[in-house]
């Protein structure tokens, strides 16, 4: 056996009867799942928020470029990206919707288009709480 090769494992010391020194195992982590899965509304949302990152950090041009590395049309790059016009508060209600158990999700994106279209975040908070299921957000 070469003298580089090095086999690492953690491991746990116990004391065990009369003082005793025991090596137990490491517990394996456990990890708690969650049911269902995350909106796509959401995951959409955080894309833009990654997309617009992107863009101010210079690692790519413009959303035609996205587009293009995403392989996805210029529109579609648009519509994502229009979730940024929504208001801080509405952006993060749609980041932390709860996840869907089973179904369709009860918000979609084509239901958030028209808020976004709208310039004024107050005229988009009442559109928000029209929402059939739309989680309430705390206004300022």
């Amino acid at each position: 056996m070469p003298d580089d090769l090095k086999l690492t494992k953690k491991i746990h010391f116990s004391m065990a009867n009369k003082g005793r020194r025991q090596i137990r195992p490491v517990p394996e982590p456990v990890y708690d799942t969650l049911e269902g899965r995350v909106p796509r509304v959401s995951r959409l949302m955080a894309l833009a928020i990654k997309f617009d990152r992107l863009i101010a950090e210079g690692a790519v041009r413009d959303q035609a470029e996205l587009a293009e590395l995403g392989y996805v049309t210029r529109a579609r790059v648009t519509q994502i990206m229009n979730l940024l016009y929504l208001a801080p508060d509405i952006q993060e209600a749609i980041l932390f919707l709860p996840r869907t158990e089973r179904g369709r999700d009860p918000i979609r994106e084509r239901m958030i288009r028209p808020i976004a279209a709208e310039l004024d975040w107050r005229l988009q908070r009442r559109l928000w709480h029209r929402l059939p299921k739309a989680p309430a957000i705390l206004t300022v």
